[in-house]
């Protein structure tokens, strides 16, 4: 009887502790998650044929462009030799008797191309495959994988730009003989830029078009759609906007014709396009000191070179805009995918 109080705490002492061994500690999310996504994406899109198509046709696209202009920029090396601005107008002249646009406007038209194909099934090409269920129940936070799935993309639109412009300065110096010069060199360099901000865009907007919407091939008709219609009939949504608030009776006056032609700017800087349209025009022109409404009397008298500097201040604002309408893009596809409901 004296030795069963004794052995009570030894029971309590083997019945708290623990039976299955040491706690091991739960898994945690690694902090770099997006970037597994995004090294897998971006695997996928480098040996993807869609790469080799869109890389195809800006190339010939390029090319052609490029071919047309060689007249008129050995024209004005001729003239202007030694010039600032003279490499840069492989980019943003157009002779002017050829049919074929700069290579600027090709790239305005047919980059949209690139974020579409690159994003149009990030999210539902996953549910379609039933492959998002167990993407998602990897030891990664949900939100790195559509952070992953557009640094991919927008990694991939830089490599294709990057190629292009290469593929494009290889053919000034082959063929011309002109070297770039630092200011040249800078201007190319912040263009890129833009142009990968203005694809980015899109990206985003394709993306927002795959997670809202469950098939792959409705929501890449969606986002050719309203590309179309931003690319073809912006100019004249907002002409038909601007005559309606800003009415230009048949003996206006100047003041009226003016409000109206600022009221219809102002309408137009809404679409990506031509805020793109502008921050090329002030970077690969260094003569360019405004895109809005100039007045006979405000032109100046003989066009002035500005630097690469100033040129960078004055289309900053149109870069900051377009930033901005792709952060709100990426933020709705954000938020909607993260509210989303994934089922096995």
């Amino acid at each position: 009887m004296t030795a069963q109080p004794e052995t009570l705490p030894a029971r309590r002492n083997e019945r708290s502790e623990p039976s299955h061994g040491p706690a091991t500690p739960r898994r945690r999310s690694p902090g770099g998650g997006w970037r597994v996504i995004a090294d897998k994406e971006f695997g996928d899109h480098i040996l993807s044929v869609r790469l080799f198509i869109l890389i195809a046709v800006l190339g010939l696209a390029a090319v052609a462009a490029v071919y047309s202009t060689t007249a008129y920029v050995r024209d004005n090396a001729q003239q202007a030799a030694g010039s600032t601005g003279l490499f840069v107008l492989l980019f943003s002249a157009s002779s002017p008797s050829s049919q074929i646009p700069p290579f600027t406007t090709l790239v305005a038209l047919l980059g949209p191309l690139l974020g579409i194909a690159f994003g149009f099934d990030a999210i539902n090409g996953e549910r379609s495959e039933r492959t998002l269920p167990r993407l998602v129940a990897q030891p990664i936070h949900r939100d790195d994988v559509i952070n992953g799935k557009f640094a991919a993309g927008l990694a991939a639109i830089a490599l294709v730009l990057v190629a292009i412009v290469v593929l494009v300065s290889g053919f000034a110096f082959y063929q011309l003989g002109i070297v770039p010069g630092p200011d040249d060199i800078a201007r190319v360099a912040a263009w890129v830029v833009a142009t990968v901000i203005y694809v980015g865009f899109w990206l985003a907007f394709a993306m927002l078009c795959s997670v809202v919407m469950r098939r792959a091939a409705t929501s890449a008709l969606a986002a050719i759609a309203v590309w179309l219609v931003v690319t073809l009939f912006a100019s004249l949504l907002t002409g038909i906007v601007a005559d309606a608030l800003s009415p230009v009776p048949a003996d206006a006056t100047l003041d009226q014709q003016v409000a109206n032609a600022q009221l219809n700017l102002d309408l137009s800087r809404i679409s990506p396009g031509e805020l793109y349209s502008e921050a090329t025009a002030y970077l690969l022109d260094p003569t360019t000191q405004s895109v809005g409404i100039i007045l006979p009397s405000q032109q100046p008298a003989a066009p002035s070179i500005l630097p690469f500097e100033q040129s960078l201040l004055l289309a900053w604002p149109q870069g900051v805009a377009l930033i901005a309408l792709t952060v709100v893009c990426f933020g709705a596809a954000y938020v909607v995918f993260m509210r989303q409901e994934v089922r096995a």
